[in-house]
């Protein structure tokens, strides 16, 4: 078990990495996967088309190819990103995908009806989906979002394999050093992604205990 405190330091950057890679891509896949959702639900055929084709695309391309595309055909593009940034964006496109499913599901369980009132007040597509339709979606789609984010905080161990020292990486070149430690060092990396889960778990858990008591 000394090898956990003898490469504390490692083990934290190697999390840090991934934490920062989670947050990362978990903002730009819920900005960028509600916009989808949007799209999926307006009442413009080429958007809804548009928002349906990348959906289906991303969400039945497996991560590793995406990664691949992304870290090897940007430069070939003349686009040069760090891999981190590289690894950013894979995560974000692929995580949108799933992002946008569950914010059109929670969409699909506000009442018709709220939608048709505001439209006959005058207010845009827009304004209804973002003032009444939005706020009320996002307070269903909790639990599925925070399944989401759980994935998003496994599939970061994905970027490993593509330059980025995160906690995957980390735990690999641990192994190689001391190879003898292989169980305390899966113990102590298996118990660090178990945190983030219960951290993302437990957030969910308050925010939709707390919106339920708001509504």
């Amino acid at each position: 078990m000394d090898v956990l405190f003898d490469q504390s330091d490692a083990i934290f950057d190697g999390f840090w990495e991934t934490i920062q890679l989670l947050l990362i891509s978990g903002l730009f896949a819920t900005v960028l996967g509600t916009f989808l959702a949007a799209m999926r639900v307006a009442p413009v055929r080429v958007m809804n088309a548009i928002g349906t084709t990348y959906v289906n695309t991303f969400r039945n391309t497996p991560l590793v190819v995406l990664f691949i595309l992304v870290v090897f055909g940007l430069p070939e593009l003349d686009i040069q990103y760090t891999f981190f940034e590289k690894a950013t964006i894979a995560l974000s496109i692929y995580t949108a995908a799933f992002v946008c499913e569950a914010v059109r599901a929670g969409i699909n369980t506000v009442a018709a009806g709220q939608a048709e009132a505001a439209r006959s007040i005058g207010m845009t597509f827009t304004q209804t989906l973002g003032r009444v339709v939005l706020p009320q979606a996002f307070r269903a789609v909790v639990p599925p979002m925070a399944s989401v984010y759980i994935a998003l905080a496994k599939n970061t161990s994905v970027a490993a394999g593509f330059g980025v020292t995160e906690a995957t990486a980390t735990l690999s070149a641990l192994l190689n050093n001391d190879p003898q430690a292989a169980y305390w060092l899966f113990f102590g990396i298996g118990l660090g992604y178990v945190a983030i889960v219960a951290v993302i778990s437990t957030g969910s858990h308050l925010l939709e205990r707390h919106w339920a008591v708001a509504r």
